[in-house]
């Protein structure tokens, strides 16, 4: 893959919320290509677990430093970015099932990132990358033939055609150029929005991302109901954000990191022919929508997705391919590499 070239030396990245899934890949990519790593944590207790995590793929994990901070309040991050040259602002949370009130996502995901971008801007730091989601750009317009691009906002006022966290992301994020263009001064941000995020396990506190293959696998799904997803790796979106930071033309864009559209009986498929005997839990029946409808009067987490049923949302990811030359591996060999390490890590 050719790569963009790197005109700053190795320096010191900041990366936020260091125990999540994609946060623990990119602090490991950072340590093989040479950077400095340090990461958030919200307690100083979870460091050497984070640690060992981060172990399994890299030989360098020894070199993390660890700060505290929480996206629920201003201490601990003048910290956690002081003469970083680079923050990744990751951290932000993810449900598995809705919350009573928005804004139990919302403070975090909107007044957390201002908090990383304030302290970035006061210490400073070149360029901050934030973690957005095609969540904050392909929701609450209903369904179209073309696919989304970075042109496109999630209308974060139709609830009906969203969840809490779709409002929360686009809320975030827009609250993030808004403030950058007001008071940014010379502080470069970027954003880049992953689609549903699969690949290798690292250990048991697995991503929310995940659950659809592990309940496929684990037959806590009978049958396939009707939804589909905007696939990508972990890795790829780790590579990504590196070439987000590190590219000068990246500054002040807006970058999807996705693959194709799975219908969950696509993803099926592949776990059935790829995995063998190990797959026999996978349904390969489909479920009609009705019945899902039905279903989700009695199951928060259907109903929680019940605006997504029947509905083939495609994003594009040509401008991250074409500026950045973001390349990603096959959607079948993420799943399957999904499937095997939640098998190897004794989760289904």
């Amino acid at each position: 893959m050719a790569m963009p070239t790197v005109t700053t030396p190795r320096g010191l990245v900041a990366v936020t919320g260091g125990s999540g899934y994609i946060a623990e890949y990119c602090i490991a990519q950072l340590l093989n290509e040479g950077w400095r790593a340090r990461t958030t944590v919200r307690n100083l207790g979870a460091a050497e677990e984070v640690r060992a995590t981060i172990g399994k793929i890299t030989a360098n994990a020894s070199a993390v430093e660890f700060v505290a901070a929480d996206l629920n309040s201003d201490v601990g991050w003048a910290d956690a970015v002081a003469g970083a040259d680079y923050v990744l602002h990751v951290a932000s949370p993810v449900p598995a099932v809705d919350p009573k009130s928005d804004d139990e996502l919302v403070r975090p995901a909107r007044d957390g990132t201002l908090r990383v971008l304030k302290a970035a801007r006061d210490t400073g730091v070149e360029r901050v990358v934030m973690t957005s989601s095609i969540s904050a750009i392909m929701f609450g317009r209903g369904v179209r033939e073309k696919p989304f691009t970075e042109a496109d906002w999630t209308d974060e006022t139709n609830r009906a055609d969203t969840s809490p966290y779709d409002r929360a992301k686009t809320i975030a994020e827009r609250a993030a150029w808004a403030w950058h263009k007001a008071e940014g001064g010379g502080l470069e941000l970027v954003t880049v929005n992953p689609g549903l995020v699969l690949g290798p396990v690292l250990g048991s506190d697995f991503s929310a991302s995940l659950e659809a293959v592990r309940k496929l696998l684990d037959g806590s799904i009978p049958a396939l109901p009707h939804f589909g997803f905007n696939v990508v790796d972990v890795r790829d979106i780790a590579a990504l954000q590196l070439l987000a930071m590190t590219t000068p033309s990246a500054a002040g864009q807006r970058f999807i990191g996705s693959c194709d559209f799975y219908w969950m009986a696509d993803i099926a498929k592949i776990l059935k022919q790829g995995l063998g005997d190990k797959a026999r839990k996978v349904p390969s029946i489909s479920v009609p929508d009705f019945l899902v409808r039905v279903i989700a009067i009695f199951d928060p987490v259907a109903r929680g997705r019940l605006y997504e049923l029947g509905k083939p949302r495609q994003v594009s990811s040509d401008k991250a391919r074409r500026m950045l030359g973001w390349t990603t591996r096959p959607v079948s060999e993420t799943i399957l590499d999904t499937a095997r390490s939640l098998e190897a890590q004794g989760l289904v």
